[in-house]
């Protein structure tokens, strides 16, 4: 079953007119298209001028835009994109193949994706296709040989042994950055920040240390697990302790709810955001106070985590640059050129936000 919706327009064309066309003073039949024609005499240019406001030239006279505008709404006209298609071998467009789940997110992967096409002149069509990575693929093959597309980029998996059957007719860039299930891999799944938490939670005091994972079904979850036991048995803290949890706020109220009295974590690593703020409410009940006697840090920048009392040391992830970065691999790979090379203005794609809920052992004791 193949779910699919337009972002944008269709990019504009000019269409094929006939003699009678041109001549017409009557309005098209209702079952009939109208032309490109048509709508230049409704407003009274060239259709060359007509096709020119079809391609969003800025240096068009605002009242002729408008002339033109009215008499596209009057005449109801849609470009003939598979006319175009066929005669320049360009669309204009692009389609994006999302993992096929109820609510997909985040949404600035796509708003990246967006801001790139937008500015090569590309229009995005996103489609979702569910079933298995070979039924994608074959959607996949179907879009891209239909001549509608001048390139296909695939942010869900499709199966390995595709790479080498991609048609000539349209580009294939595949950048799956989540699995069937929305659950990150690749990059996403880098726990690297974790270290840099700990050590950094090391100098300010701290010598022990708890993870709350998130669901380990997730490459992500395992991945901020093992780069936490390797940082903190690296820095001969040991044992790194690990409550394992399902993202849930509950599993990390749990988790500190289970500590003991004496000699417990000072330091509290969260696989999320909204597990931070169950380790949060699970220190209060305790009487304990955030971060005089544990200091507690999450992950993915929820937006409320700035609104916390105190305020959450978090890790934000720039799924923007994902998008972005692959619209820019599929517009080199349209235009014949090397894959772009990150460029340092672009920043990490996981970054820290060091805040209110993290800070020196012991410091302030018993005080909110």
């Amino acid at each position: 079953m193949t779910k699919q919706t337009s972002t944008q327009d269709q990019t504009p064309t000019q269409d094929q007119g006939s003699t009678t066309d041109q001549t017409t003073d009557q309005a098209p039949a209702p079952n009939r298209r109208a032309t490109i024609w048509e709508v230049a005499k409704v407003a009274g240019v060239s259709h060359q001028t007509v096709s020119r406001y079809l391609r969003n030239d800025a240096k068009m006279r605002p009242e002729t835009v408008a002339r033109i505008s009215a008499a596209v709404q009057e005449l109801d006209y849609r470009p003939n994109l598979s006319a175009r298609s066929m005669r320049t071998r360009r669309s204009g467009r692009v389609a994006v193949l999302l993992p096929a789940v109820a609510t997909y997110g985040p949404p600035q992967i796509l708003s990246g994706v967006m801001e790139i096409a937008h500015e090569h002149g590309y229009t995005i069509e996103a489609f979702s296709v569910e079933g298995t990575s070979a039924d994608r693929f074959e959607r996949v093959l179907e879009i891209a040989d239909s001549g509608q597309v001048e390139g296909v980029l695939a942010l869900a998996p499709l199966p390995p042994e595709s790479e080498h059957r991609f048609p000539d007719r349209a580009a294939i860039v595949v950048s799956a950055d989540y699995d069937d299930e929305f659950r990150g891999v690749g990059e996403l799944a880098d726990g690297s920040p974790v270290a840099e938490l700990v050590e950094r939670l090391a100098d300010l005091g701290h010598r022990r240390f708890l993870h709350v994972t998130g669901s380990l079904d997730f490459a992500s979850a395992r991945g901020r697990r093992d780069v936490f036991v390797e940082t903190v048995e690296g820095l001969g803290l040991g044992p790194a302790l690990v409550h394992e949890g399902d993202w849930s706020p509950e599993e990390g109220r749990a988790a500190v709810l289970a500590l003991p009295e004496r000699d417990h974590a000072t330091a509290v690593i969260a696989a999320s955001d909204p597990v931070a703020a169950g380790v949060v409410q699970g220190a209060r009940e305790r009487g304990w106070s955030i971060p005089a006697d544990l200091s507690v840090t999450g992950w993915d920048n929820n937006l409320l985590g700035g609104y916390l009392q105190p305020t959450l040391t978090t890790v934000q992830v720039d799924h923007r640059k994902l998008g972005r970065s692959a619209m820019a691999r599929l517009v080199a790979t349209l235009r014949q050129e090397p894959d772009p090379r990150p460029t340092a203005s672009e920043g990490p794609l996981n970054t820290i936000i060091w805040r209110d809920s993290t800070g020196p052992v012991g410091a302030g004791r018993g005080s909110e």
